[in-house]
């Protein structure tokens, strides 16, 4: 659970950081036009309200996202098969 959550995060946090860089990456761009509507002139530290809003959306997207293949990966393709334990009596 705790490496899913890692995963989450790292992934998480590259995305917002892909996405304050390049605004136009979808779906981010796309849920703030349909939810939102108009750009913001406020800051927050230095970066646009309307930026990082975009990068939120598409970081959690795309955070879900790996962290459910991770998890597909770490539960079925992965998985460790369990030994078979033989008690001999002597």
């Amino acid at each position: 659970m705790l490496k899913g959550a890692i995963v989450f995060l790292a992934a998480f946090l590259l995305f917002l950081v892909i996405s304050l860089g390049y605004a136009d990456l979808p779906p981010g761009r796309q849920i703030y036009d349909s939810v939102v509507g108009a750009e913001s002139d406020y800051l927050v530290s230095g970066i646009p309200v309307t930026l990082l809003a975009i990068g939120i959306f598409n970081g959690v997207i795309y955070g879900v996202i790996i962290y459910v293949v991770f998890w597909i990966l770490t539960s079925y393709v992965f998985k460790k098969e369990p030994t078979a334990t033989i008690k001999v009596q002597t």
